[in-house]
């Protein structure tokens, strides 16, 4: 004797393949995260993507904007590296990059501790901190002008409390850069301490406490829990204070227009310099291609040295 199984609703639910089901669902969500990168991609694609792919064709160029690209091979190449006043700029611009983003780094990272202990007033001092980094740069160079003014400046009244001579910040080829890199500093400051504030309080409290309870100093539980746990957002902001130390342009042009003596002459004001000054696009083009090459090594480099994973960047 047969007997015939009849399948209730549920049961004939439960019999659709669920692999079926999972690949559905799959294949919608992919097409909703296609639409959805699909206007960064082509605002990435014709903003940046387009002006990259000009800027390598017409270093290969001597390009004066009126006259039609004319190709000269590498010979805009050969001319940077012959050229003093390129070699000044890069070095300068390296200079200016070693002092601005380890010492800023340094203080963002202190402050931010600082200002993650739950102290009264906190709020007043992050805005405080953080001003400098919504203000247009412009606004601030000016305020840093009048500080540097050799007559009647700040930093210099300072000095004279000390019974220090008058300084020239701004005109003397030994203080210029110096002066510049001081700016820069606090200036990144906030911007930092922000990243580093947000990381801080992600991070756990529960192994701080047991770090307590075994008796850990405050020196011991920062150099050996919270530096080591902050290396994701201390490699972001390494990488980001470089990109923006070599793209600073806008104090040096407010303040010192690379002068004097092409002692603050930054890389990024050479650029500016070769293709609107003196309107050598294609020589323009090929400063800006070496600085791109050379922040990708630094990339690169910074990222092999803390050993970034694909996790933590």
């Amino acid at each position: 004797m047969t007997s015939v199984a009849t399948a209730s609703p549920d049961t004939a639910a439960q019999s659709v393949p669920p692999r079926k089901k999972v690949s559905s669902l799959l294949r919608s969500q992919r097409r909703a995260g296609v639409w959805m990168a699909l206007p960064a991609s082509l605002h990435a694609g014709i903003w940046i993507g387009l002006p990259m792919l000009a800027s390598i064709v017409l270093s290969f160029t001597q390009y004066d904007v009126i006259s039609a690209p004319r190709f000269i091979g590498l010979a805009n190449f050969e001319d940077l590296f012959t050229d003093p006043v390129f070699m000044t700029s890069l070095r300068n611009t390296a200079v200016y990059a070693f002092f601005t983003v380890p010492v800023s780094m340094a203080i963002a990272l202190v402050l931010a501790v600082m200002l993650n202990q739950g102290i009264r007033g906190q709020m007043l001092y992050r805005t405080a901190i953080f001003i400098p980094q919504v203000t247009a740069t412009v606004a601030i160079a000016l305020v840093w002008l009048w500080i540097y003014n050799p007559r009647g400046g700040l930093a210099n009244q300072l000095l004279g409390f000390f019974g220090i001579g008058q300084v020239s910040w701004l005109t003397d080829t030994a203080w210029s850069l110096p002066s510049i890199i001081a700016v820069g500093v606090w200036q990144g400051i906030g911007l930092k301490m922000l990243i580093y504030l947000a990381a801080l309080q992600g991070l756990p409290k529960d192994v701080f406490e047991a770090a307590s309870i075994d008796g850990a100093t405050a020196v011991q539980k920062f150099m050996q829990i919270t530096v080591p746990m902050l290396k994701p957002a201390t490699f972001f902001v390494l990488v980001t204070s470089i990109i923006g130390a070599f793209q600073a342009f806008d104090q040096v042009y407010i303040l010192t227009q690379g002068g004097p003596a092409n002692s603050t002459t930054l890389i990024t004001y050479e650029i500016y310099k070769s293709a609107f000054q003196q309107f050598r696009m294609g020589l323009a083009c090929a400063q800006s291609l070496v600085l791109f090459v050379f922040l990708i090594v630094l990339t690169l480099i910074n990222r092999r040295l803390m050993g970034g994973s694909n996790d933590d960047s």
